[in-house]
């Protein structure tokens, strides 16, 4: 339930008011001992009942107890007023109690009246029957609720002190709110403290009702019989109906205060007005009702019952738990539609903000006019199949890359697509509007008319052919590719190749925090005793930038948590992970179970290890290689690579351990997807298949 913040009312405005209710105070006092007219009385005693229902209706529609934590002052300030109404109208019944049931006010003798029906049996039955009400049901209870109200709160604070302090260290609440909680705090264990004590007010008041009530009784038929000559059965019936009306005079106003209070204590972490809190929760349950429903109509059947009562109540429930249920419903989609749109504004807000200017999408596919219309049809199954891309990057390489935008972008040409990564274009391509485009590679090209192109994703030599051959292509066993196709296996490349640049910090902590609580542990000993978390960030990079999958991350600890406490080196850390993980690396490159490699050769492995200069350490600090040979070593290189890729063959580049960087450094320029590895990053039991040297 949302927290509700109760609006606190200023006090009336005035220089005067703190005279003026001091003066209050001490008429409540100068009641005690001075005598007040009749009339007088009648307006105290109206001022009670009337104060009294006060109290009740803003207990029941305060939010939240604490909004009413004045309460204990006011209680006392009521019990003092109708103390002092005792005293007044116990002087007046006992001195002119004798002139008739009026004597001690028109309230008095109104009530008396009204509630006794002119029998003071019935009115002493009734004002014991609202005393014991009061005394041991409400006050009791109250006083109960409000003690062990007071004892939990009381020893709930040092945890509730400490909660406070961690959420602030976490940052997750700034100094200001942690000062407004603390403060609430204490106001809590204040008010529960004072409602405590202040429940003794009540208990007390029903207390000196019923004594003040017997003293007029017997104190009024003395003095009635031996002062003013009256018989003793009529003494009786003029003091007990005046000593009973006013008890109940002050006892409903007690009785009231006494029900204010229990609602108070008994609404524990409730939040909310009353009816809220209690007709929202008894009404929540329709089933409830329905068989409360079910039970009255039984009720009502039942020979010898008055059925109309119980037919009533029953047909009452019945449609309150046919209606509700659909006004909570109308309400909840009231409340969801206003979300909405005030979401929707928001947005329209951010759009227009200038700070919305400064962020820029991680991963954004801008589109040319002419294929933003083209593809315009295809926007749902291009969502589509980019939330599958995401998917296939997070199963192959243990991340989820960043939201890819999709928008249209009028600075683009018209038939071109953009691909950028961080605001920046990486990739831009002409699309060919209309017409599907065949890899052929070295191979034959189709009979029908087409122009040669190269496929944008890997650069190999296609053909651009209209939409209308389609089918002559198929028949002919060419497999073509249409426009949605093209722009997603570019981007999945594009994306491929920028895999360390799109692992971003809150990327690598979120990956951490899905671990098991030991490896997760292990994490935070290597973080805090060895390297930061930007260096264990810096070695999942290096691996992404080799395409080597980061998914088992609990190894990748263990690997980094053998060689950290030894080397500071972010690099030499990488090359001991991959041998670490040359499982993995071997089965992701083999094809159906088999390693195809191809070697460096001798005089290549020779050439690079004399490149390697090394400190007396023995640690690799530069690597010099003459620009010839590496020239040389380039074009080697690139006829043999090339001559096995135009076969279509999956194989990768093998060389010493040392060397590997290094090869991989030259090669990649050369050929970016070509895998590099060492000769100790070879699995045991995997099938090997040379294909030959570079030599």
């Amino acid at each position: 339930m949302a927290e509700t913040t109760a609006v606190a009312v200023p006090p009336l405005e005035g220089r005067g008011r703190d005279v003026t209710f001091a003066i209050g105070i001490v008429v409540i006092l100068s009641i005690l001992f001075l005598p007040i007219p009749a009339f007088m009385i009648d307006i105290g005693l109206a001022f009670s009942i009337a104060f009294s229902v006060l109290i009740l209706m803003v207990a029941l529609w305060i939010q939240r107890p604490l909004d009413f934590s004045s309460f204990p002052t006011i209680l006392l300030i009521a019990t003092m007023t109708r103390l002092s109404l005792n005293i007044a109208t116990t002087r007046m019944i006992l001195s002119e109690g004798h002139n008739g049931t009026t004597a001690a006010g028109y309230v008095i003798g109104g009530f008396s009246q009204m509630v006794m029906s002119g029998d003071f049996v019935i009115g002493v039955i009734v004002f014991l029957i609202l005393v014991v009400v009061n005394f041991i049901v409400i006050t009791k209870g109250a006083t109960r609720i409000a003690e062990v109200g007071a004892r939990f709160t009381l020893d709930a604070i040092p945890g509730k002190q400490m909660s406070i302090d961690a959420d602030l260290s976490a940052g997750l609440i700034d100094e200001k709110t942690a000062q407004k909680r603390r403060r609430e705090l204490e106001e809590e264990s204040s008010f529960f403290g004072s409602m405590d004590g202040a429940s003794k007010f009540v208990r007390g008041d029903a207390i000196a009702g019923l004594i003040i009530t017997a003293i007029n009784i017997f104190g009024g038929i003395i003095i009635g019989y031996t002062r003013h000559g009256m018989e003793i059965s009529d003494a009786a019936d003029v003091f007990t109906k005046l000593s009973v009306g006013d008890g109940l005079v002050s006892q409903i106003p007690a009785l009231i205060v006494s029900l204010a209070a229990g609602l108070l204590v008994s609404r524990g972490g409730t939040v909310g007005s009353t009816d809220v809190a209690v007709l929202g929760q008894l009404s929540g349950y329709p089933r409830a009702l329905f068989v409360a429903a079910g039970l009255m109509v039984l009720l009502a059947v039942v020979p010898g019952l008055p059925f109309l009562p119980f037919m009533v109540l029953g047909c009452a429930m019945a449609f309150a738990g046919w209606f509700i249920p659909r006004q909570l419903e109308r309400h909840t989609q009231a409340v969801r539609q206003n979300e909405e749109q005030k979401l929707i504004e928001q947005k329209e807000q951010e759009k227009d903000s200038v700070k919305n200017v400064l962020h820029t999408a991680e991963i954004e596919l801008c589109l040319g006019k002419q294929v933003s219309a083209r593809l315009l049809g295809s926007h749902q199954e291009l969502a589509f199949r980019v939330g599958k891309i995401r998917k296939k990057f997070a199963t192959q390489y243990g991340f989820v890359v960043p939201e890819i935008k999709v928008t249209d972008d009028f600075a683009v040409p018209d038939k071109s697509y953009q691909i950028r990564i961080h605001g920046t274009a990486v990739a831009v391509n002409e699309l060919r509007v209309g017409e599907v485009m065949v890899v052929i590679g070295n191979g034959k090209r189709p009979s029908v008319p087409g122009e040669e192109i190269r496929e944008p994703a890997f650069g190999l030599p296609a053909v651009s052919v209209t939409e209308t051959l389609m089918e002559e292509l198929k028949r002919e066993g060419f497999h073509p590719i249409d426009n949605v196709s093209v722009v997603l296996t570019h981007l999945s490349e594009v994306i491929r190749n920028n895999l360390p640049q799109l692992l971003s910090y809150k990327d690598m902590k979120a990956l951490l925090d899905r671990l098991d609580p030991e490896y997760r542990k292990l994490a935070d000993e290597i973080c805090s005793n060895h390297m930061s978390y930007s260096g264990l960030q810096a070695v999942l990079k290096l691996l992404l930038a080799e395409r080597v999958s980061i998914r088992n991350l609990h190894l990748i600890l263990e690997a980094v948590a053998e060689l950290a406490p030894h080397l500071r080196k972010t690099e030499q850390i990488v090359e001991h992970v991959r041998i670490r993980m040359a499982q993995q690396l071997c089965g992701d490159l083999a094809d159906n179970g088999v390693l195809r490699i191809l070697r460096l050769g001798n005089r290549w492995d020779l050439a690079f290890h004399q490149a390697l200069k090394r400190d007396p350490k023995g640690d690799v600090v530069e690597f010099d290689i003459e620009p010839a040979l590496l020239e040389e070593f380039s074009e080697q290189a690139t006829k043999v690579i090339r001559g096995h890729l135009d076969k279509g063959t999956r194989f990768v580049l093998v060389t010493a351990p040392d060397a590997r960087p290094y090869v991989r450094m030259i090669v990649e320029r050369l050929f970016a997807t070509l895998p590099v590895i060492s000769h100790v990053e070879i699995a045991k039991g995997i099938e090997i298949e040379i294909l030959g040297s570079i030599s």
